[in-house]
């Protein structure tokens, strides 16, 4: 697998190493990352938390718009979850670029459990370093 700004980006990010996620795949303005929920992801309810299903379809989004190297933050998120998980399951967030235009970016992220759809978000991106990798 062929490295880049976001690989770069991901070894420096201690949030979602803590959270245990692994970048599978990064490049082309697309990312691939998964996570295992926990049981301290949980919530009152015996769900993950949907901070936590974001916090991963959020990472995924990063990833790939900060794979083409300029450094590029998120402008706005928005989440829709579909289905519940649990403690146990591992989650997949698939995210892909949707459009540029200038230094904003609109990108899709799905997030599944075991080929499920359990969440779709859209993130917006600015990039704020046209000139530095990230």
């Amino acid at each position: 697998m062929a490295q880049t700004a976001a690989h770069e980006m991901f070894a420096r990010d201690k949030a979602s190493q803590q959270l245990g996620m692994q970048l599978v795949s990064a490049g082309d303005g697309a990312a691939v990352v998964r996570m295992k929920v926990t049981e301290s992801m949980v919530n009152g309810h015996g769900m993950t938390h949907g901070g936590f299903v974001f916090a991963l379809a959020d990472t995924a989004f990063a990833c790939a718009c900060n794979s083409h190297g300029p450094v590029t933050v998120a402008a706005g998120a928005d989440v829709t979850f579909l289905r519940p998980t649990a403690a146990g399951d591992q989650l997949e967030a698939h995210a892909r670029e949707r459009s540029i235009s200038g230094r904003s970016g609109i990108y899709d992220v799905t997030v599944t459990r075991a080929g499920d759809v359990v969440a779709e978000f859209r993130g917006r991106s600015r990039m704020i370093s046209p000139g530095r990798p990230a």
